[in-house]
């Protein structure tokens, strides 16, 4: 695929942290269209989070550590930008969002235009862009707020929003709805799909497998730092070495369970019919 249609290219990765005695991510290619949403999952210290650090560029310009191989972001190699530069295009929501709160702003709003702000973004502008993130996020009520005394779902919420001012063509998320509640859960997924029919790409470490299945054409499996499988949903959760080191959808498993032929249901819907035409 030419890099000109490209949002996201590893060739060959290879990272380990500083005096880390083994590589966190190792031997990673991976090619991630403009526009694609695409979910990657897999055990603990699989190198999720790593490659999103690598994508943003915290990896090695902030971690440091021993980088091989060449990561591509919307056409500019990482070795040749800053966080600082890159963050005008890509966004990376970390799982705690108390790491990614300014400090510097006693107000939600002020903390969601403080990136713009940083950019040289124009005051009205800047205005403008806050009061659409705060709004897509459902914030919109908390303007006023200082950033210390939200909860940790509304910290979630404030932490996308600032992403969002700053219009990423990228947005890295890991584990986006890790302090939020079903509803709250739910509605970010909503704001999420939204984003991703307006063209933003969309790299989203989740462990919630069916949530995967339900919104990400495209799967990413990794294990022990290595991709394992890459594909459609459909295809990832059906092979073997995924199912014993990553899992299973719940539907997925109780259609093995039940006796029937693969390739097995990975989304509630495709389920529904499987067990309807086994029950008829």
């Amino acid at each position: 695929m030419a890099l000109s249609s490209t949002s996201l290219v590893f060739e060959n990765v290879s990272y380990a942290y500083e005096e880390a005695a083994r590589e966190a991510v190792s031997d990673i290619s991976l090619s991630i269209a403009v526009g694609e949403w695409v979910g990657v999952t897999g055990p603990t210290n699989a190198g999720k989070s790593t490659l999103c650090l690598l994508a943003m560029g915290l990896a090695p310009h902030f971690f440091g550590g021993r980088l091989k191989g060449r990561v591509v972001v919307l056409e500019k190699d990482s070795r040749e930008l800053s966080v600082i530069q890159r963050s005008a295009e890509v966004g990376l929501l970390f799982q705690n969002p108390f790491t990614q709160i300014s400090g510097a702003r006693e107000r939600v709003d002020d903390e969601v235009g403080f990136g713009p702000e940083c950019h040289g973004v124009s005051r009205l502008e800047v205005a403008a862009r806050v009061e659409e993130a705060m709004a897509l996020v459902g914030i919109s009520q908390l303007a006023a707020r200082h950033p210390m005394d939200l909860s940790g779902g509304q910290l979630q919420r404030l932490a996308l929003a600032g992403l969002l001012a700053m219009r990423p063509k990228l947005l890295l998320l890991d584990e986006p709805t890790s302090q939020l509640d079903p509803a709250g859960t739910a509605a970010i997924f909503d704001v999420l799909a939204g984003l991703h029919a307006s063209g933003i790409t969309i790299v989203m470490v989740e462990h919630r497998l069916e949530t995967l299945c339900e919104l990400c054409p495209r799967v990413v499996a990794m294990v022990a730092g290595r991709i394992i499988a890459d594909g459609p949903p459909d295809d990832v959760f059906n092979r073997e070495a995924v199912q014993l080191r990553v899992g299973s959808p719940v539907f997925t498993r109780l259609a093995r369970e039940a006796g029937l032929s693969p390739p097995w249901p990975v989304r509630l819907r495709d389920a529904t019919a499987v067990f309807g035409r086994r029950l008829a």
